[in-house]
């Protein structure tokens, strides 16, 4: 088996699992583990995981947040329920803006159902989706291209942002704690912040596994949001603190209408 082959494999077990034993995958491959480590660090080096002690995770860290293409394989019917809930605060004719991010690509492309729309991004995902649709008009932030987020950043795509107005802003985060918006990457963070700053209403989409967590970045405060979606809600501890401090959490359902 070429080396690509099996670190191909080896992401699919973290797709699955989220988390690949050091032995097991020597084991699986029949191949020495100085083999295997070696697959897992061209793995953490691209950016697609992070190494344990005795193996690797996809699970985000403080400093860590798996690679786009990992993301968008995971937690699809979440996704699409933040999302349908999203697509409710978007009326026809708005000016959107939507962020980097696996999450928001499901929104990008839901937002069709709302056209005709000005849709203001740095997501490349959502980028080659709607070009050329019909009744989107989309202005496609440039800035230096993340292969590890799938979207622009940097200065270019900050000052773009200071200049533009929009309705409403779709901001995704890995990480909820403490009445706080976290993220792992300064360039992220802020382009976030830059979305926020030049838009009326904010939305704020977390996965209800992330809330709880810390990142290195704080990227907002909760009550800096008009809106915050989840797909399932959260420890009743968790409840409680964002009812203590005034925070309305929106949660999405996941469960099929019929």
């Amino acid at each position: 088996m070429r080396r690509e082959e099996r670190q191909q494999l080896i992401v699919n077990l973290l797709v699955e699992n989220k988390t690949v034993d050091l032995d097991d995958l020597a084991d699986r491959f029949t191949v020495s583990k100085m083999t295997i480590h070696r697959d897992l660090d061209d793995l953490e080096q691209a950016g697609v995981l992070r190494k344990v002690r005795g193996g690797a995770t996809i699970d985000a860290g403080t400093q860590f947040e798996s690679d786009f293409r990992i993301r968008e394989r995971q937690g699809n019917e979440a996704k699409l329920a933040m999302a349908e809930t999203a697509l409710e605060l978007v009326e026809p004719g708005m000016t959107v803006m939507v962020n980097d991010g696996s999450m928001a690509a499901v929104l990008g492309e839901m937002l069709l159902q709302k056209r005709p729309l000005t849709l203001i991004t740095n997501n490349a995902a959502i980028m080659e989706r709607l070009k050329g649709e019909a009744g989107i008009t989309l202005i496609a932030l440039g800035g230096i291209y993340s292969a590890k987020f799938n979207a622009y950043l940097g200065v270019v795509t900050e000052e773009a942002l200071s200049r533009l107005r929009a309705d409403i802003a779709f901001i995704s985060t890995p990480a909820v704690s403490g009445g706080r918006a976290y993220h792992m990457d300064d360039n992220v963070v802020r382009a976030k912040r830059a979305m926020i700053a030049s838009s009326t209403r904010t939305c704020l989409l977390v996965n209800h596994q992330r809330i709880g967590h810390t990142a290195l970045h704080v990227m907002a405060d909760l009550a800096d949001f008009d809106a915050i979606i989840t797909d399932s809600a959260p420890d009743a501890a968790v409840l409680e603190e964002f009812e203590q401090a005034g925070i309305t959490l929106t949660i999405a359902s996941t469960q099929d209408p019929t």
